[in-house]
């Protein structure tokens, strides 16, 4: 089956407005045959039916509480920790290879932007940027991310993997600001590349499996949290064992990511802000 027979079929008229389970959904979704790749799944998946529509319709974001202010400087945070970060791993003498050079100051360079754009946007509101230690040492930790470059991908894959789902956990609180949540939606799929490109320099996927952790276990949380990166819950149904040809469980998870509240991430983060 080619891509364009892939594509007919799921905008198929009567498969996205046929009102049913998303059980029922996944179980007409196989039968466009194994050759179709995992990721044309979730693809479909947001207009498979009637009864899904409303469903969604009806979710409330996670953070739905939050102001834009608060979720804009919550970002801010985020964006002045991976900036800063950055800025002094490229700084250290020594540190990054020059082969990954190029690499990392095109990231930093696009932290640079994220801080300017959501300053713009707080205007007086913004918060100042706080002091980080990368040692970790606020938290009881002792690290040498620019002494020990190994050490210095692993967190920068913690801090790009904790920005994704940081961003995905405030999608809903910006609800009510279409262009607000366009921007942050912006930013979130350029950290989500940068997460990859980082995993894959650590010779690692490009997406989370399940919540397998190879970062010190103080930084656990960033693939844990009440609803973990091993979900197999999906809009209330259980997907456990549906894609045993595209990797069984472990294929299903690294299939979505999951949102990670903001007192979870300033859990993680918080471990490197000293004030």
């Amino acid at each position: 089956m080619n891509f364009i027979k892939i594509l007919d079929a799921l905008s198929n008229k009567d498969l996205l407005s046929k009102a049913g389970t998303r059980r029922d959904s996944f179980n007409q979704f196989k039968k466009l045959g194994s050759t179709v790749a995992l990721a044309s799944i979730p693809f479909g998946l947001a207009a498979t039916s009637s009864k899904s529509k409303a469903a969604t319709k009806a979710m409330a974001g996670p953070m739905g509480t939050n102001s834009n202010t608060d979720v804009l400087n919550f970002a801010l945070t985020l964006e002045y920790l991976e900036r800063s970060y950055y800025q002094q791993g490229l700084d250290a003498a020594g540190l990054i290879p020059s082969a990954d050079q190029t690499v990392f100051a095109t990231i930093s360079k696009h932290e640079d932007a994220h801080v300017e754009f959501l300053l713009a946007a707080l205007g007086d509101a913004a918060i100042e940027e706080p002091v980080f230690d990368f040692t970790g040492a606020p938290g009881g930790l002792n690290l040498n991310p620019f002494g020990d470059y190994p050490t210095f991908l692993a967190l920068a894959q913690g801090f790009e993997d904790t920005g994704v789902r940081a961003y995905k956990g405030q999608a809903g609180a910006l609800a009510n600001d279409n262009d607000l949540l366009q921007y942050a939606l912006q930013i979130h799929s350029v950290e989500a590349r940068h997460a990859s490109k980082v995993r894959r320099m650590r010779d690692e996927k490009g997406w989370i499996t399940q919540s397998q952790n190879t970062l010190p276990e103080a930084f656990a949380g960033i693939y844990g949290g009440a609803t973990p990166e091993s979900n197999k819950m999906q809009g209330g149904v259980d997907l456990s064992g549906m894609f045993g040809a595209f990797g069984g469980d472990d294929g299903l998870t690294e299939a979505f990511d999951e949102p990670l509240t903001m007192d979870e991430v300033l859990a993680i983060g918080g471990v490197f802000i000293v004030s």
